[in-house]
């Protein structure tokens, strides 16, 4: 009998809702502008809406794990998926002419990002589940690979929506696109690789070889002194921040940099604006994949973290560089070329944080996503202050600072570690 395929067929459709998360992100920072002339705010304050979602994502970081630890990564995605959908709709819905409608705007994104908490607690677990360790990497590469295909995609598109139909109509199309993929995740996936019908005695076999600890269903309890007295998590937590204080200023600054800071208009902002993403995709699939080779040919150190730490210090550099060019064309490049080295490192944290937690995957990416969040929460309020005192080339290179900085935490971290092991977690529980 021929061995089965089906985690890679279900990674491929977190890949989609991936994808989806991050037009649901992306597409406010496109009309952000028609939003904020519509609402007669600055950009300062659109940053506050910004940071909103931001925080919001934060702080449930750590419960979305746990209840992912719950109610398995099937139902906990589908929920989310419908939560994110329904608070797009209410995004488009709030009347900019009513008593203090920025802050019920912003109250919506805090909420709308409470609901997003459960996407990447939920894929992690999944992988720690479905995937042997040597194959986390390129697993990881394809679900943040959703991340840079999503973004990608935003830009052209929802500015296509936006000169079409209006701004308030990018929310809908992004909540309509949310509800498809619910229904196809909820039919089609499964928490573990033995409740899959598809998935051959050889796929089961080949994953339960290579799982560090093992995934077989619900936690019943949590050993929280474990994980935050963990000097690996909060060293991957620690160099996560700098991952995402850089990749908001993508995702939440750049098109508008590019209209503001380079004068370009809608349209070439739109082209020009896709290739960070463009460059996230192909070297997210291509990190994971290298760091997966890199272990099994120099071992978990080497391919997680000396490989996560070089990925900050390239990021840094080409941040450096682009930032100072004068040509537009090469400063979107060479940018592109700054977050496609950020994104080569991405499938590392996540996949240590599987590696090393187990059954308890969700609620460790939860605590290292959740300090990258707050760090893009503070990008995207900090990015526009340090543009409008003192130039857009200041806001990149202070980025390109945390980036040098927090590269070094890296160092700290041994990804042979583990949380539990497979005898102690009846005791643990």
């Amino acid at each position: 009998m021929k061995s089965s395929w089906v985690r890679y067929q279900l990674i491929m459709l977190i890949f989609v809702v991936s994808a989806v998360v991050y037009i649901d992100r992306s597409n406010i920072s496109i009309a952000g502008i028609y939003l904020a002339a519509d609402y007669k705010i600055d950009k300062i304050q659109l940053g506050w809406v910004f940071s909103a979602f931001l925080i919001g994502y934060a702080v449930f970081q750590i419960p979305a794990g746990w209840v992912v630890g719950k109610l398995g990564p099937r139902k906990t995605l589908a929920l989310g998926l419908i939560w994110w959908s329904v608070l797009s709709v209410v995004t488009a819905l709030v009347p900019p002419d009513m008593s203090n409608a920025l802050w019920v705007l912003i109250a919506v994104r805090f909420i709308l990002g409470m609901g997003e908490a459960v996407a990447y607690p939920s894929s992690n677990q999944f992988i720690a589940a479905w995937f042997p360790t040597q194959e986390r990497g390129k697993a990881n590469g394809f679900v943040f690979g959703g991340v840079g295909f999503g973004s990608g995609t935003a830009p052209p598109l929802v500015a296509y929506i936006v000169y079409t139909y209006g701004w308030h109509e990018v929310f809908y199309f992004s909540a309509a696109i949310g509800l498809v993929i619910c229904a196809i995740w909820y039919r089609f996936a499964r928490d573990t690789p033995q409740e899959h019908s598809r998935v051959s005695p050889e796929e089961l076999a080949h994953i339960k070889a290579g799982l560090p600890l093992k995934v077989e269903g619900p936690i019943a309890a949590v050993p929280w002194g474990r994980i935050f007295g963990s000097l690996d998590v909060w060293m991957v937590t620690l160099a996560y921040i700098a991952f995402g204080y850089v990749a908001f200023i993508f995702h939440t600054w750049f098109f508008i940099y590019l209209k503001d800071g380079r004068g370009l208009d809608l349209k070439s902002s739109a082209l020009l604006g896709s290739l960070p993403f463009i460059a996230m995709t192909v070297c997210c699939l291509l990190g994971g994949a290298l760091s997966d080779w890199l272990v099994k040919k120099k071992g978990q150190y080497f391919g997680r973290s000396l490989f996560g730490a070089f990925t900050l210090f390239l990021a840094a550099a080409f941040l450096i560089v682009g930032s100072q060019a004068k040509d537009p064309i090469v400063a979107v490049l060479v940018l592109a070329g700054g977050v496609g080295a950020l994104y080569l490192g991405q499938a590392t944290y996540w996949a240590v944080a599987a590696d090393f937690g187990g059954p308890y995957t969700g609620v460790i990416s939860g605590l290292v996503n959740m300090g990258g969040q707050i760090a893009g929460a503070v990008t995207a309020t900090a990015t526009p202050w340090f543009a409008s005192k003192y130039g857009w080339e200041t806001a990149f290179y202070v980025a390109a600072g945390i980036s040098f900085v927090c590269a070094f935490f890296w160092f700290f971290v041994n990804p042979d570690r583990r949380l539990v092991r497979n005898e102690e977690m009846v005791a643990a529980e």
